[in-house]
């Protein structure tokens, strides 16, 4: 048994797909489903039930998978000893990250980050809230870039930096004509939102106080930030959108932006980790490279703004 094995099961499960596991560990399909099947044959017993699909651990598989889990999170944690006294940036760091955060963010910092720390092999996957703090409690990944919400007492938090809320409204609506939006304002309108669980679309709706915030998933059930730009672009309905994403608009979308009236919604973004986290050498590094990359008024919160 060894701990490559424990990491091949383990994507395993969270794949529940062995091509995906493999491309996911980096290693071909067929060297993956070899070394899972001489772990169950060094276990007399199967991990896996292969005729189901998706593929699903067995009854015995899902107690060798907990106990795995918290083999390879204390394996981590002495390679993360070792490479936190020696002060060095190598090794493997996973960092989720929410997706209303990653296409705006990630581009901002990483490509310099993987340059300048060329032997630390960063691996990011964009995740929600719940599924980055259950993540975190696993070990399955080190840190998350998430906005800050109560209930988040059990971690770690460090701040990066504050971000603003934007109305993206199609230049046929009724609002098209106001250089500002107030709450009162959205009563009636057709909301592009994203889905329940998306906590940028949860602050927006407590902050609007939104009523009929289901109204958009009616017409579009899983969309995403994206394309509900395109529809107000399309010439309906309006959206919202984060600080980071007005910066990347051409001229002629920064037409359709409006500000909220003061005070204005923003979240507090921040890097997430565990109380036991030791890492903290690359912590600072990484959160030194992200406020470098975002604009130097964003680092504090204005006094205009409501974190929501």
């Amino acid at each position: 048994m060894t701990l490559q094995q424990l990491e091949y099961i383990l994507a395993v499960e969270q794949y529940r797909h062995f091509a995906k596991a493999a491309e996911h560990c980096r290693v071909t399909q067929p060297t993956l489903s070899t070394m899972i099947q001489k772990l169950e044959d060094e276990l007399d017993t199967r991990i896996f039930d292969r005729s189901r699909q998706p593929i699903a651990p067995t009854p015995i598989g899902l107690h060798i998978l907990a106990q795995a889990r918290e083999v390879l999170a204390q394996a981590a944690r002495i390679k993360a000893m070792v490479e936190e006294a020696k002060g060095s940036f190598t090794g493997t760091f996973n960092l989720g990250i929410l997706p209303t955060i990653a296409p705006y963010l990630l581009p901002r910092f990483f490509p310099q980050l993987m340059k300048k720390y060329d032997g630390l092999d960063i691996r990011v996957t964009e995740m929600k809230t719940a599924d980055i703090k259950r993540a975190l409690r696993e070990g399955s990944i080190d840190a998350g870039i998430v906005a800050s919400l109560a209930g988040m007492e059990e971690y770690e938090q460090t701040s990066l930096f504050y971000e603003q809320f934007y109305a993206y409204v199609a230049r046929e609506s009724s609002l098209s004509s106001h250089s500002l939006i107030r709450t009162s304002d959205l009563s009636g309108e057709q909301l592009w939102l994203l889905d329940e669980g998306h906590c940028f679309r949860d602050q927006l709706v407590r902050f609007c106080q939104l009523k009929a915030a289901q109204a958009s998933q009616l017409a579009y059930h899983l969309g995403s930030m994206e394309t509900f730009m395109r529809m107000v672009e399309g010439g309906k309905g309006i959206t919202f959108i984060p600080q980071l994403a007005v910066l990347q608009l051409s001229e002629a979308q920064q037409q359709l932006v409006r500000p909220f009236a003061v005070p204005r919604p923003a979240r507090h973004i921040v890097l997430l980790t565990g109380k036991d986290f030791i890492r903290h050498t690359l912590r600072d590094a990484l959160v030194k490279e992200i406020q470098a990359s975002v604009p130097q008024e964003m680092l504090a919160p204005l006094p205009t703004q409501q974190v929501v």
